[in-house]
């Protein structure tokens, strides 16, 4: 194996009978023929060979992206390429069963952390129905990754996933650690603060090397604000794969040939591909322990 990445820290799982007919709707629409056509255990297993380890979770978005996914079907992935994936519940405070769902997945399912789309399931940080999920987390050290930033779907209403909105979760839940998922593009200047000022929230990457123009100016944002330690590479599989993010990071700076723009610097880019998620984000023992 050769290791291109340490960790990849956003991997979506599916099975085949997870997808609705809008999901293929919206593909059509914007992506056409770009995205990896499975994501069931052994396809992650596969595309994971360039990195040591991935978080893997399902997703609930089946009302606005065409995705409903399990729990168990991330459990049933972990256990099989135990050496790989680290799981991560996803939750949905639309149910009613939430809480139980959610103490469930941990407890008896033994995954390590928590996914929530607030974009996607159209319930803002803000909302009251979230309190239980923050403090579940808190309480048992399980990081939180959320996707922060503009999507595809039509039925997501954007505001949701602008980062700004995490400062004051952050404030209420100091110990809670929490991810802003793909940097909050395109408002990754919110992200790149909220993340500078709290010392438990931190920033990934994925899905965002095929705006190049936009990366650029994110790493070098996070650069001149000095947060390039607390940046971890993800690739948002199926919709993105390893060895493209890689090479988008590290082919950054082609697009400034002939300018004398700052460049992102290799110390950067070396630091995100060798960032530590499976470390870092836990207070205690870590995942793994």
């Amino acid at each position: 194996m050769t290791v291109r990445a340490l960790c990849d820290c956003h991997v979506n799982i599916w099975n085949d009978e997870d997808v609705l007919p809008l999901y293929h709707e919206q593909q059509a629409r914007i992506r056409k023929g770009e995205v990896a056509p499975k994501s069931d255990a052994d396809t992650l297993f596969a595309e994971m060979a360039d990195v040591e380890r991935a978080i893997v979770f399902a997703i609930g978005y089946g009302d606005s992206v065409g995705i409903q996914s399990r729990d168990e079907t991330t459990a049933a992935c972990v256990a099989k390429y135990p050496d790989k994936f680290v799981g991560f519940a996803y939750a949905d405070p639309r149910r009613p069963d939430c809480m139980e769902r959610l103490e469930h997945a941990h407890k008896t399912l033994g995954l390590k952390g928590v996914k929530f789309g607030p974009i996607y399931n159209g319930v803002a940080l803000s909302d009251p129905r979230l309190d239980p999920v923050y403090r579940y987390c808190q309480a048992n050290d399980l990081p939180l990754t959320m996707h922060m930033g503009t999507t595809f779907a039509r039925n997501a209403p954007i505001d949701m996933g602008r980062a700004i909105h995490v400062e004051p979760v952050a404030l209420r839940y100091p110990d809670l650690t929490m991810i802003l998922a793909h940097m909050g593009h395109p408002w990754h200047e919110d992200a790149i603060v909220v993340a500078r000022k709290q010392p438990r929230v931190f920033l990934e990457v994925s899905a965002l090397f095929y705006r190049p123009w936009q990366y650029y100016n994110t790493l070098i944002c996070a650069q001149e604000y000095k947060i390039t330690d607390k940046i971890y590479f993800g690739t948002d599989f199926p919709f993105a794969r390893v060895d493209e993010s890689v090479d988008g990071l590290l082919r950054i700076n082609d697009q400034l040939e002939g300018t004398r723009l700052p460049r992102v610097s290799d110390e950067t880019m070396q630091r995100i591909l060798q960032s530590d998620p499976l470390t870092d984000w836990w207070q205690g023992a870590g995942p793994l322990a």
